[in-house]
């Protein structure tokens, strides 16, 4: 490990099972990095749903305290231990080196130094700045994994995304445009369809102001959509009435748990429903799909690409201190639905830039922001 380094970091961590409360700022030993790993100083830090997972029993924990946070961005500290001839050719591709930016997807992120496996770090570009990297590994990752692998969205194809506002659903929104796909966004407010209209949705139907389902048999001629990515928790009526609105052949994907700290893991139908009409339904896993490193740099490298482009752009919207209070909150806000953005821990050692909103206290911050989207036309 490298010389110069502080015995004692601080870290946002869980302390125990339990409501928001167990969210705590505790003093950790910095990490010591195994073979194959990087040691991070860790800039940016993201809060992501996986946090409320953990709290709340859906993913287990296997000691506690467990340090919150499954993306970040900083700099490389030191290199892996073992010799580069052993890492292969595929260490080697992503050139790292000490004090270069890297963004990174590993658990246990939320702490002024870090550890994450090489094949989870993907050097950070020039042309994308840190804090607009920070959502990529969770959002945009996954994103590609479902409209290329999961289900390959094609020219022509209806695809349906629920809760289309949140920032995921806005990242599989542009890249199901993208790919020349008409989207239906789900949402359950007016609000939340101002924001999928302005970022591209063809249509959007409100949860609650109209029958769903012939919203969308409507919109598709009858047909129904040919994939539905959703991530909200139902019961067995619901996800009935949603095979409905799904073409034959058609692809029902889940993903994550959006409306329930206790969501269930899979979809509560009985196989004949969800078999019927050639239906599948399927719950991905990101790590399934991009598990070999040469898989993982691809999807990573596509993604810069689009960022540096302007068709996915991150935008700051708040700044509040880096506290154990203020990070329950920030966990409160996305769980409850009261925020479309996503939040990402900022150690700040400057001046901030001006888009920031306001700073409170602390040098260390929380940054909020909200996804924006732009399509070229020509493309």
């Amino acid at each position: 490990m490298a010389s110069g380094l502080p015995k004692n970091i601080e870290a946002i961590a869980l302390v125990n099972e339990g409501d928001f409360d167990v969210i705590n700022k505790i003093v950790i030993p910095i990490p010591t990095p195994e073979h194959d790993q990087l040691l991070i100083k860790v800039e940016y830090s993201g809060i992501t749903f996986a946090d409320n997972c953990f709290r709340t029993g859906i993913n287990p924990v296997d000691k506690w305290p467990h340090i919150l946070g499954e993306e970040a961005l900083g700099k490389i500290v030191s290199l892996p231990p073992s010799p580069v001839a052993v890492l292969g050719r595929e260490y080697k591709k992503r050139g790292f080196s000490v004090g270069q930016r890297v963004v990174v997807k590993a658990t246990s992120q939320m702490a002024e130094y870090a550890v994450c496996r090489w094949t989870r770090a993907i050097p950070l570009p020039d042309t994308i700045s840190p804090e607009n990297a920070v959502p990529m590994p969770t959002q945009m990752y996954t994103a590609f994994m479902l409209v290329e692998k999961v289900y390959e969205i094609k020219r022509g194809d209806f695809v349906l995304i629920h809760s289309v506002a949140r920032e995921f659903g806005l990242s599989l929104l542009q890249m199901a445009k993208l790919r020349g796909a008409t989207v239906i966004g789900m949402v359950s407010t007016p609000a939340n369809a101002y924001i999928a209209r302005t970022h591209g949705a063809d249509h959007v139907v409100l949860r609650g102001y109209t029958n769903v389902v012939d919203r969308v048999l409507t919109i598709t001629g009858g047909q129904g959509v040919h994939v539905s990515y959703d991530s909200v928790d139902k019961d067995r009526a619901e996800v009935e009435s949603d095979v409905r609105m799904i073409k034959q052949n058609g692809t029902i994907v889940v993903v994550g748990n959006v409306s329930s700290p206790r969501a269930r893991p899979t979809p509560s139908a009985s196989p004949p429903t969800t078999i019927s009409n050639g239906i599948k339904i399927c719950r991905p896993v990101i790590h399934d799909y991009l598990e070999r490193p040469a898989e993982y740099l691809d999807c990573a490298q596509k993604a810069n690409t689009l960022v540096s482009k302007g068709f996915l752009q991150p935008r700051i919207h708040a700044v509040i201190p880096f506290t154990s209070e203020a990070v329950r909150q920030a966990e409160r806000d996305l769980l409850g639905g009261n925020t479309t953005v996503s939040s990402h821990v900022k150690r700040c050692h400057h001046r901030l830039a001006q888009s920031t909103i306001f700073l409170l206290g602390s040098h260390r911050s929380i940054t909020i922001h909200q996804v924006r989207s732009w399509r070229n036309s020509g493309d």
